[in-house]
């Protein structure tokens, strides 16, 4: 038997997760145009890979590699544009049921129809682990990641969806103190638009408060959980790294940006197991290097995490990139979580004032977090998605409405 890349990645803790990072709905028609495109030779190999990752056979009986599932509105409007058939008689039928609904409205309800369908997909893994896996992560609107009412009101909402509901709040001030709110009535929590150790540490001592309140209280917490997400690759390139870089003379190589972004996430990861915080660190936004000259390729994302108790969510084009170059990767290293990057890499990155901000304990104050540079440019790429899908929806009841008059 072929083991998938992640497969190999699981076996070097076997606490770590690996996750799918997207709809469970657009799962079955991905894997198929990947083994549509596969090399030759490798097809077989990748079916069998393929139906053990997240196979819904695999996922009924609870053995698929994948243990969770994270989404966020650009994801959803991935699974809208999937299928625009389904979801405009969806859309139709919404209408129907709310007839005086804005369209606004509309989107909100559909939104809520995409998050419990897939997390129905994969209840019977929460249900065959006795709720340890088979989450699914629906998210707050990115438009109002300061609006704390708006937020509460949505994230009470994605909660009542599912047992196996897990919802994403933001890393600002507000997305925290709601995180403690949420942790209190005995809900799971995704932290995202995360980035840095403040972020994480905030995240942490939300989480710390809520449970204290949740147990005095006698809130069941069977069904809780608690992760923190690294935005790795966000971190290091849409936010302010390089501009800052540059203005002080200062030459980065991709090599020492991923080294960084990977620094960021060891320091949370080390914290939370020397205070034995019950929250898990999640790697999303991984990347993969190739290196055309020498024929290898690497993800330094995963492979200096290996060995470490993280979950790793991984969305399908950088599933199917692994694959294309697995027989270039290095095996994974089990100890790697325990290197650290070079003291003289890390003076050099902590020249740079933004990644002072991420690295440092009290690189920000909660105040700062929602105007960090990868903050605003991933939540302003998040809001665009959501006004794609409303303008998905308005199309949807403008043409209705065009027809009936």
């Amino acid at each position: 038997m072929s083991l998938h890349v992640l497969e190999k990645l699981a076996a070097t803790n076997p606490e770590c997760e690996v996750w799918w990072d997207s709809s469970p709905l657009v799962y079955e028609s991905w894997a198929d145009k990947v083994l549509a495109e596969a090399p030759d030779g490798k097809a077989e190999a990748w079916r069998g890979q393929l139906d053990r990752l997240f196979g819904a056979a695999h996922v009924a009986d609870g053995t698929s590699a994948v243990r969770g599932v994270t989404t966020n509105p650009p994801l959803s409007l991935q699974a809208i544009q999937n299928d625009p058939a389904y979801w405009t008689d969806r859309i139709r039928q919404i209408v129907a049921d709310n007839p005086r609904d804005t369209v606004e409205e509309v989107y909100w309800k559909t939104y809520l129809e995409c998050v419990r369908m897939g997390a129905q997909m994969v209840q019977p893994m929460f249900e065959k682990s006795g709720g340890k896996y088979g989450y699914l992560s629906g998210q707050v609107d990115p438009r109002f990641v300061t609006d704390k009412a708006r937020m509460r009101e949505q994230a009470f909402q994605i909660a009542a969806l599912g047992p196996n509901i897990m919802v994403k709040l933001p890393g600002s001030k507000e997305g925290y103190e709601l995180i403690e709110e949420l942790t209190a009535n005995g809900i799971a929590t995704n932290n995202t638009t995360s980035f840095t150790v403040p972020q994480y540490i905030a995240c942490m001592n939300a989480v710390s408060r809520g449970l204290e309140t949740a147990k005095r209280n006698g809130v069941d917490l069977s069904a809780w959980r608690s992760v923190i997400t690294h935005m790795s690759a966000r971190l290091g390139n849409i936010g302010d790294l390089g501009w800052q870089a540059q203005t002080r003379g200062i030459d980065l190589t991709k090599e020492e940006i991923q080294l960084g972004e990977i620094a960021v996430i060891k320091r949370a990861y080390r914290h939370i197991q020397e205070t034995g915080h019950p929250s898990k660190m999640l790697m999303c936004s991984m990347r993969v290097s190739r290196d055309d000259a020498t024929g290898t390729a690497s993800s330094w994302h995963i492979e200096k995490l290996a060995g470490g108790d993280f979950v790793y969510t991984c969305p399908p084009g950088y599933i199917a990139e692994l694959m294309a170059v697995e027989d270039q990767l290095s095996p994974f290293d089990a100890k790697a979580i325990d290197e650290d990057i070079s003291e003289e890499t890390l003076s050099k990155l902590l020249r740079i004032p933004y990644f002072r901000q991420a690295y440092e304990f009290d690189g920000m104050a909660p105040e700062e977090f929602s105007q960090f540079g990868a903050f605003v440019a991933t939540a302003s790429e998040f809001a665009q998605a959501t006004r794609k899908t409303i303008d998905f929806v308005a199309r949807v009841m403008a043409e209705d409405m065009k027809i009936a008059g």
